[in-house]
């Protein structure tokens, strides 16, 4: 189904799958790991050279951190904070499963990496690709001296209902030993034809994801306390994370959105 035209239809509860990861994923009727494979014929949604820095009229531009507190100085140590804290960040143990979920195919590179994010908000859930363009591991000047930078970014894919780019850094200061969590991003709405999605994106998509960003940082915090195994694939060869995210309230009632944005693939009318 084109990913720019209405792609909500309401489905009978799924039965049960067996899924090792716990990790529910409601897709409907669909195959998941059908649906992940889709999106290697998914372009990124929205040409770099007309976005920050080249452009920066209409895009949101975010940076969020929070301090995870130190570790010896130096580069990171091993089995230490920073090296914890990325592997969590790596296998997306950090989002908030209430408001957003993952799947992606593994084993595999990091780069190059498609992930199906679900989307969650009530009794709605919306299908968005996303594709891992990046990785980062770079020893940079930073205010207090050199850090060592590791993480990834990604690039929304058509029918995203954003456009844009988001990075996820562990940053450790050498002289310091000081570890943080970063999100950097730039974003803005992607053409949504469906006007009761676009209407209900435009009232609670930003203030949704300023809240991702927030539980993001505090569940990262929350979870070196006592650090998760990293998802290991289901069956299916797909990994659902974060790992133990069970069903919510309405799951038996969900109304699913199948990439509501625009599709690059497919000229507009």
């Amino acid at each position: 189904m084109a990913a720019d035209v209405l792609a909500d239809r309401r489905h009978r509860r799924p039965g049960p799958q067996p899924q090792r990861s716990g990790t529910l994923i409601t897709i409907g009727n669909s195959d998941l790991a059908a649906e992940v494979a889709d999106l290697a014929s998914r372009n990124i949604n929205f040409d770099e050279r007309e976005a920050p820095p080249h452009v920066t009229k209409g895009w949101h531009r975010d940076r969020v951190t929070i301090e995870l507190g130190h570790e010896a100085p130096g580069e990171p140590e091993k089995g230490g904070l920073a090296e914890t804290a990325g592997e969590l960040v790596n296998s997306y143990q950090f989002s908030d499963p209430k408001i957003l979920r993952a799947a992606y195919k593994s084993p595999g590179d990091l780069v190059g990496r498609n992930m199906l994010l679900e989307g969650r908000f009530l009794f709605l859930r919306f299908l968005l690709g996303v594709r891992i363009v990046a990785a980062h591991d770079e020893l940079v000047d930073g205010p207090n001296g050199p850090e060592r930078l590791i993480g990834w970014s990604y690039a929304t894919l058509d029918g995203h209902l954003e456009q844009g780019k988001l990075r996820y850094e562990i940053a450790k200061e050498i002289n310091t030993g000081r570890v943080e969590f970063r999100i950097i991003a730039y974003s803005r709405w992607s053409p949504i034809r469906n006007k009761l999605v676009w209407a209900g994106f435009n009232a609670f998509g930003r203030r949704t994801q300023l809240s991702w960003y927030h539980h993001a940082m505090t569940r990262l915090e929350r979870l070196l306390k006592d650090p998760p195994k990293t998802p290991e694939p289901d069956a299916d060869g797909i990994v659902r994370a974060p790992s133990g995210a069970g069903p919510g309230r309405f799951e038996g009632f969900v109304v699913r959105f199948a990439h509501p944005g625009a599709d690059t693939r497919r000229p507009t009318s």
